[in-house]
């Protein structure tokens, strides 16, 4: 078992920088322990906390709607979390949402360049 480390060292080992860990921390998401000279000290734990997070935020979630998750960050029951699929579903209907709204705007852009060419090469 890997022993408490540094802020620096659990950014490397999570491929984030300390500025993310120090922010999760800020937004109430982590909560790290401090050496005795007030350093932060990491555990295997706090890594495995710190990567779902980062996840979470990988595919669009913010800090608020992963703080109503939070259950969803613990190590405790390696199932399912209170709330995730909902949280997870929501998310996924929103993205879609935009998806459409893309879709849409991407369409009337074509429309306008359709028109333009055209009206260029009479």
């Amino acid at each position: 078992m890997i022993s408490e480390m540094r802020a620096k060292e659990a950014a490397e080992r999570l491929g984030i920088t300390q500025r993310m860990l120090r922010h999760y921390e800020k937004e109430g998401l982590l909560d790290v322990g401090r050496t005795q000279n007030g350093y932060r000290s990491y555990g295997e734990a706090d890594l495995r906390r710190a990567g779902r997070i980062y996840d979470f935020i990988a595919t669009g979630f913010s800090t608020r709607e992963i703080r109503s998750m939070s259950a969803c960050l613990s190590d405790e029951g390696a199932g399912p979390c209170e709330g995730g699929i909902e949280k997870l579903t929501e998310k996924l209907e929103h993205i879609d949402r935009l998806r459409a709204e893309l879709d849409e705007k991407r369409r009337a852009i074509l429309d306008r360049l359709s028109t333009l060419r055209n009206g260029l090469s009479t």
